[in-house]
């Protein structure tokens, strides 16, 4: 992939992608605590940050002492750390146990075996219908996920069958006796209209997060055609290659071109001999038609015929207005949502959480996901957050008016901490240095496996200057101390630059800002445990 392609899209684990960059509130400071140590200042004064303005602030929730603050009063680009406020909202309205029932229909005249009629899959917005589920029934993810596979290198796959949810409803389909439908497969998507200002837009059914994988390895030698799978494998789909390997050493250069219907998908470029599997995704156009497809092929393969054709438009027209007689001959249970907000959290899932809005609207009983901010508003006054601290238009921080005060960002940090959940939020976040968008930073200091947080990236390519515009780089969450409780913290850069096009001038701040974050942490243990009795 060429490097401007690569800035184009680039969406990194923790990251919301803008092509312009705004530039944040005017200079002042909030009231207490301290400037940065002579270290963490040296960062700050860094060329990349010579335009730039930061916002710092850390506190102990317990006796409210603000150790550091800098700004904190102020409006900044959240990035990523905005899911803090929608995943918040979203475990809280729904229940960190809530698990998602995902019901097929039986609508007709049943004789025997024949089903003469429908089977209605009717959609609960149910993020991953079993297909990161693990046998103990947690959620898998990968430190880089393979949402983020066109923008950054290093996207994995998660080894969970991505139709495990659909072949499991189609189990039960076939043991509740049915083996013939004299019909259609109808995917019932009405409980909330998808919505084009979240973007990624959330779909009432996902499956495999709407993305076909496509996995390239090298051949043995150069010059030999790349191996290539996908999935998963549902028709009409259809993915080619004409990859082929190159000499050792150099970088991968594939890329993916689709039909105006995205149903025929090919790769070409070049991959090194001897380098890691490539993974590049492409988008699923129409969820529905794509999720009625495969549940009659699953169907099929649990032994159950269905006559309708199987690839084509959702025929929602089909639908009833009641279910009222209609029988559920299966269902799909869903792992808690708090396994979900996992997820989220660790990996950045941005569909995940513009889903939330979507999930909060429903709970008011509306179809419009715009119905979930006045509740996620709500959610934030009884958690004492200033909700005029926190401006949001999405779920993920990628809209351009998404704003949030350091001081928003750590009272909703510090609310969790008088919850029982407080400790399964705090592991749900990243942790430094060893899982999660913070994996792969300081992972040999002192602070490893200390801080939890989430970080957040705005970024796009400034073409005047031909470099990354680095619009904000935040990171949040928890300090552990010497005394074995918490700090909160806040750390954030707007209007900072790379001195070229490149992904390792970006990969660079957002190190920077885990060295500031394993400082706060290391003084913050210093300070506990050497407090006078």
């Amino acid at each position: 992939m060429k490097t401007s392609g690569l800035v184009r899209r680039f969406a990194a684990a923790g990251c919301a992608l803008l092509l312009g960059v705004v530039s944040a509130g005017s200079a002042g400071a909030a009231a207490g605590g301290d400037g940065p140590d002579p270290e963490i200042a040296a960062i700050m004064r860094k060329t990349d940050y010579r335009h730039a303005q930061w916002g710092v602030f850390e506190q102990d929730p317990e006796t409210g002492e603000v150790s550091h603050s800098q700004l904190a009063d102020r409006f900044f680009l959240p990035g990523s750390t905005a899911k803090l406020f929608s995943v918040s909202g979203t475990w809280k309205t729904l229940g960190g146990e809530h698990r998602f029932v995902t019901p097929v229909r039986a609508v007709g005249a049943r004789r025997g075996s024949t089903l003469t009629g429908d089977l209605d899959l009717v959609a609960q917005g149910d993020l991953t219908m079993g297909g990161r589920t693990r046998p103990d029934g947690t959620v898998a993810y990968t430190d880089i996920d393979h949402t983020y596979a066109n923008s950054v290198p290093g996207a994995t796959l998660t080894p969970e069958n991505p139709l495990a949810g659909l072949d499991h409803i189609a189990r039960q389909v076939r043991r509740s006796g049915i083996t013939r439908v004299n019909g259609d497969v109808v995917v019932d998507e009405r409980l909330f209209r998808p919505d084009p200002v979240l973007d990624p837009v959330p779909d009432p059914l996902i499956i495999n997060d709407n993305l076909i994988d496509l996995l390239t390895t090298p051949g043995a030698r150069p010059g030999a055609p790349a191996k290539l799978s996908w999935r998963p494998h549902v028709a009409p789909y259809q993915v080619t290659s004409t990859v082929r390997t190159v000499a050792r050493g150099k970088p991968a250069d594939i890329s993916v071109t689709v039909s105006p219907d995205g149903t025929r998908i090919r790769l070409s470029g070049t991959i090194a001999a001897g380098s890691a599997p490539v993974l590049r995704v492409s988008d699923v156009r129409d969820p529905a038609a794509f999720g009625r497809t495969a549940l009659i092929e699953a169907l099929g393969r649990a032994g159950v015929r269905v006559t309708a054709r199987p690839t084509g438009p959702n025929p929602a027209a089909e639908l009833p207005r009641t279910y009222r007689g209609a029988p559920s001959v299966a269902s799909y249970i869903s792992p808690p949502y708090a396994q979900y907000a996992k997820l989220i959290l660790k990996v950045s899932h941005n569909l995940g959480s513009n889903l939330g809005i979507c999930l909060m609207a429903v709970t008011t009983g509306s179809h419009d996901c715009q119905a979930g901010f006045p509740v996620l508003r709500a959610f934030l006054q009884r958690a004492a957050v200033d909700p005029d601290g926190v401006q949001l238009a999405d779920g993920r921080g990628g809209n351009f008016v998404d704003r949030a005060t350091p001081i928003a960002e750590a009272q909703m940090l510090k609310y969790w901490l008088r919850t029982p959940d407080a400790t399964r939020f705090r592991l749900a976040l990243p942790i430094l240095g060893v899982d999660g968008s913070l994996a792969g930073n300081c992972r040999g200091c002192p602070a490893r496996g200390k801080v939890f947080a989430k970080v957040g990236t705005v970024t796009g390519l400034d073409a005047v200057n031909n470099r990354l515009a680095v619009g904000a780089q935040t990171i949040a969450g928890y300090l552990r101390r010497g005394d074995g409780r918490y700090d909160v913290f806040y750390v954030g850069v707007n209007g900072a630059s790379t001195p070229t096009a490149d992904i390792s001038g970006l990969l660079e701040i957002i190190a920077d800002l885990s060295d500031i974050a394993a400082r706060l942490q290391q003084d913050a243990e210093h300070r506990s445990s050497h407090k006078p009795e």
